[in-house]
């Protein structure tokens, strides 16, 4: 077993492997930026080290410094967890040639599943299932129509290069595939320096299930069952779960072991996932799942996997890195139960889920879950990283009872100031579609209107508020704040702003099942800040558009398509703006004249900046 290891990551899956290696008597080394010098995962490993800005590239993908590092505190082994480095061939090969282990999968492996087109070819030639579409070199774009024509629409355009949504593209009709082939380059040259792309049939009913596999250096290859990972948002992962819901025991084998012929086609040692696409309109069969891609290294949703094993995969990882053969045969692994992870986002589903930044001044997570995350209360959510707070896991003998208590424990969750989308979380794990099953990679687009309702206080809220602001009775009517009525019942009337807006309550019964806590309100994972009545105060409205183009968010402008003088009409783009892995275009609010234009492509926006002042024009 090695002794020393450097993370070269952060946040909740830092703290994972440090707390696993602890177990394991290994000492750990965390590399940090400046931004995360007072993080959880700093103070917890054995050593830190500080290597750079708060820009990832500044810092977490400085291979040099890392390396470094490594000599300098006598590491003897790097584990770079999963984002990052984690899939990059070259730096796998420096970490070896510099005398260290690689705690992940072979270089070789990497770069043949690191290219879609390329990954697919191999499955081909290995007997796995691919789906239908064009991995060719030609990228001219003619040619990218004819062959999206050829294979008929709906078609997915694909970065050659991509994952975690990056570079990924729906098209329903021939006439929109030329602007959406421009905006996949664009955006996969900017994420992966490689604006090629494939294009394959986009299923109408599609099922994500993923196998976790894992080797060794001896040859043996294993799968850890399935993950059912279709509950998505712009093509990221919001809850998984595993097993698959409807997967019986003859499609689960024949899609697990096409996993490991796909990780034994690549001879794969370590972590890995293979990705599948489903075609569910008419259940799970194993003849309509086919190869995706497959992520060489650990997964983001891997404690589902762990959950229903009860395997450490993290403890895998070290003892296959350190040359040991797999803990566990492939008859020794079996499912118990059910598992669900939620993902905890700082962001604000009312505003199209965008990122929430700040100071997390009150942070509460449920004690009745697992929960993985890489900040306490107190820390920054900043626009540097990924704005995951926490995973929520569960665990049950059923799909109903792992739901019922990820549902239950996400209602627990308290966070403030910084919006969370706790609440969406919960309707979503609440909502009866997604009970019975009946999940596939559109229930979230296609429940809108249920999972992002437009959230107005219910009673439960506002009783909750009154509640807290009122006034101890002291025995003089006279001087009590409630309303009074001569010869009424005992009545209590409380004028109380929730969200600014004022609302008159009559408090009746006991204190509701909502909690307070320093003027906010928490209920079924949303927050409401409330407060007592101000005089001649009334709820701020937005007026008609002034015109004004405003960053919804800190981060980077990747496209501008107009220029000052330029005559625009309603809904036409103007600017794109990327941050945690979101692209966002802004479009304008009405036909008209660009009378300012503060944007340029390139730059860094902070949120609420003046983009872009459309005038209105004849």
């Amino acid at each position: 077993m090695i002794d020393s290891l450097l993370i070269a990551n952060r946040g909740e899956i830092a703290r994972r492997i440090i707390r696993t290696a602890r177990r394991l008597g290994i000492r750990t080394i965390a590399v940090h930026s400046d931004a995360d010098a007072a993080m959880p995962f700093v103070r917890e490993a054995d050593e830190a080290v500080p290597i750079g800005p708060a820009a990832a590239r500044d810092s977490y993908l400085r291979q040099d410094r890392i390396l470094d590092t490594a000599k300098r505190t006598g590491a003897e082994a790097i584990h770079p967890g999963y984002g990052f480095l984690s899939e990059n061939a070259e730096f796998a090969e420096a970490v070896m040639a510099a005398g260290l282990v690689w705690v992940g999968a072979p270089p070789a492996a990497i770069r043949a599943m690191g290219l879609k087109d390329a990954a697919k070819q191999r499955m081909i030639a290995a007997g796995v299932p691919v789906t239908p579409g064009y991995l060719g070199e030609d990228q001219d774009p003619a040619r990218l129509q004819r062959e999206a024509d050829a294979i008929g629409y709906p078609v997915l355009i694909k970065a050659v290069a991509g994952g975690g949504g990056k570079g990924m593209r729906r098209v329903e009709h021939s006439a929109d595939f030329g602007v959406a082939l421009a905006g996949c380059q664009r955006q996969a040259a900017s994420a992966f320096g490689d604006d090629r792309v494939l294009i394959e049939k986009y299923i109408l009913s599609p099922r994500h299930i993923e196998v976790q596999v894992f080797g060794d250096s001896q040859g043996h290859v294993v799968h850890l069952f399935e993950r059912d990972c279709s509950l998505q948002r712009r093509h990221q992962k919001v809850i998984e779960e595993a097993p698959a819901p409807g997967m019986d025991a003859d499609t689960r084998e024949a899609v697990c072991q096409a996993a490991v012929k796909a990780a034994r086609a690549v001879n794969y040692v370590g972590a890995g996932t293979i990705e599948f696409i489903a075609d569910a309109s008419e259940g799970l069969r194993a003849d309509r799942i086919w190869f995706m891609e497959m992520n060489t290294r650990l997964q983001v949703e891997h404690p589902v996997t762990e959950a229903i094993t009860g395997q450490d995969l993290v403890e895998w990882q070290l003892r296959v890195a350190s040359g040991e053969p797999l803990p566990l045969s492939q008859d020794q692994l079996s499912i118990n139960g059910w598992a669900m992870e939620a993902r905890l986002y700082a962001e604000n589903p009312a505003t199209g889920f965008l990122p929430s930044i700040g100071r997390l001044d009150h942070l509460r997570l449920p004690d009745t879950l697992r929960i993985d995350s890489g900040v306490e209360q107190g820390d920054e959510i900043t626009a540097h990283y990924d704005p995951m707070i926490a995973k929520l896991i569960s665990h049950g003998a059923t799909r109903r009872e792992a739901a019922r208590k990820l549902g239950e424990g996400a209602a627990k969750v308290e966070v403030w100031p910084v919006r969370t989308n706790a609440g969406f979380l919960v309707r979503t794990l609440r909502h009866s579609d997604f009970l019975s099953g009946a999940v596939d990679t559109g229930f979230i687009e296609r429940h809108a209107d249920d999972l992002v309702p437009a959230l107005e206080p219910d009673e439960t809220v506002l009783q909750t508020a009154a509640f807290a602001l009122l006034p101890k009775q002291t025995g003089n009517v006279w001087t009590a704040l409630t309303g009074f009525r001569l010869n009424a019942e005992n009545d209590r009337q409380v004028m109380v702003e929730v969200g600014e807006r004022p609302y008159l309550v009559e408090v009746t019964g006991t204190q509701p099942t909502g909690r307070s806590e320093n003027g906010v309100l928490f209920l079924d994972g949303e927050a409401w800040p409330f407060g007592p009545h101000r005089a001649g105060h009334t709820a701020s409205s937005a007026g008609a558009s002034d015109g004004a183009i405003i960053a919804p968010m800190p981060g980077n402008i990747i496209a501008v398509s107009v220029a000052r003088g330029d005559r625009v009409k309603r809904g036409q783009p103007l600017v794109v703006i990327e941050a945690m892995k979101m692209e966002q275009t802004l479009n304008a609010p009405f036909d008209g004249v660009v009378a300012e234009l503060k944007a340029t492509e390139g730059s860094q926006v902070v949120e609420g900046g003046l983009l872009v002042r459309i005038e209105g024009g004849e």
